[in-house]
């Protein structure tokens, strides 16, 4: 299956190394495919973990292998296998991921919890051992690679890799935060995202990791939807290796914490948007913006439900005004809202106000900008201050011709 690049990519960024981070590439061919689709990441000794993972009821051994060794909060290597989910697979599943952990762990002389693992692709098929094994020797033995050849390597359907990377200013340390991230489909983030990682070279306490980054998911992975699908695998995993010799952050009122935080955040945002890009058949990144909710959670909530629905999905596309499909999104979130308050907007231009269209109003301006690449949706409820912004992308022929030829 040949998948053109999406017209919205953006180029790989210039990513910083980070001392404590060594990363390698092997071919462990889970699938007949020429390319590495294994990743094998190690870390520095007094590495701190943070994670988010998928609140699918299916998830993966790998998310709940994860799950288990989270509250541990160290780490000494992440492996990522593409091409295959090993999701419901059962106890061969699991017993892949064991032996993916003690084998890098013997490697690594540190304890199998000490490892991370995420996998994605096909559903249902068990992660071969022998190749996961054989991948990952031939992974400790390669030369070091870049973060660019490290984020190609742990693509799917992704059309082009993806990377961010911020800075922070720490006790008058500068520390780097980077990170890189895959997903285009099957993309409906419920608590995480995809598979992503992040990396820094901040000290970092592991619980206040997991509070910066939990903070952090909250205002941009699970902001975007691509259709509605959650994944099984869903992960994202930050990790600080404490080698900029910054005093560690442990709480808010440490110095250097809300830079920090604005770096992960920003770092996320990135990600979450290059995704968003990326979504299967994407012709069109749509931003929808919902104010005046009794709440930001029920603006979120709203914003959702416009995100993820095919006839707004499908008009965009078309470069379609069709308001009307904005205002059936906001009557079925379930979420209070009042027809005769309501006022909808395409980019600058008030279409509707009031419970009905705006009369007269100009349509060229509309016209114009939904022929445009990026497309600004807006919905004032008239109830409250509630406000919430997600990302998503039209829905094109494009994404049906992928996922029918998915398996093959």
């Amino acid at each position: 299956m040949s998948i053109e690049r999406s017209p919205l990519a953006l180029p790989f960024p210039a990513i910083p190394a980070i001392s404590g981070v060594t990363t390698r590439v092997a071919r462990a061919r889970y699938k007949n495919w020429d390319r590495c689709d294994l990743t094998f990441i190690e870390l520095a000794p007094g590495t701190t973990v943070a994670g988010v993972l998928t609140n699918s009821k299916c998830p993966s051994p790998e998310v709940e292998w994860c799950r288990k060794a989270l509250p541990l909060g160290q780490a000494r290597a992440l492996v990522v296998n593409a091409g295959n989910s090993n999701a419901f697979t059962g106890n061969r599943g699991r017993a892949a991921v064991e032996a993916i952990a003690a084998r890098a762990a013997a490697h690594l002389n540190c304890q199998p919890s000490d490892v991370f693992v995420s996998s994605t692709g096909v559903i249902g098929v068990p992660l071969p051992i022998d190749k996961a094994e054989a991948g990952l020797d031939a992974a400790f033995t390669a030369e070091p690679c870049s973060w660019e050849d490290a984020a190609a390597t742990i693509m799917t359907t992704d059309t082009f890799t993806k990377g961010a990377t911020a800075q922070a200013v720490i006790g008058g340390k500068t520390v780097n935060l980077i990170g890189i991230i895959k997903g285009s489909g099957m993309i409906a983030p419920d608590m995480a995202t995809m598979l992503g990682f992040l990396f820094t070279d901040a000290a970092v306490d592991p619980g206040f990791l997991q509070a910066a980054l939990s903070d952090a998911n909250g205002r941009t992975f699970s902001c975007i939807t691509v259709d509605g699908d959650t994944s099984t695998s869903d992960t994202v995993l930050a990790f600080a290796t404490g080698a900029a010799g910054n005093a560690t952050i442990a709480s808010d009122e440490d110095d250097g914490a809300d830079a920090f935080r604005a770096a992960l955040q920003d770092v996320c945002h990135q990600l979450a948007q290059l995704v968003v890009r990326d979504g299967e058949g994407a012709q069109k990144l749509i931003e929808i913006t919902v104010e005046g909710a009794e709440s930001d959670a029920s603006a979120h909530r709203i914003a959702m439900s416009i995100a993820n629905s095919p006839l707004v999905k499908t008009a965009i596309a078309g470069e379609d005004a069709n308001w009307g499909r904005v205002v059936m999104a906001v009557g079925k979130a379930g979420e209070p809202a009042e027809r005769d308050r309501l006022a909808i907007r395409f980019g600058a231009t008030q279409v509707a106000r009031d419970g009905l269209a705006v009369e007269g109003y100009d349509e060229a301006p509309v016209a114009a900008h939904l022929k445009g690449r990026e497309i600004e949706v807006g919905v004032e409820l008239g109830l409250g201050e509630g406000r919430a912004t997600v990302w998503t992308c039209d829905l094109t022929h494009g994404y049906i011709s992928i996922n029918a030829d998915y398996r093959s």
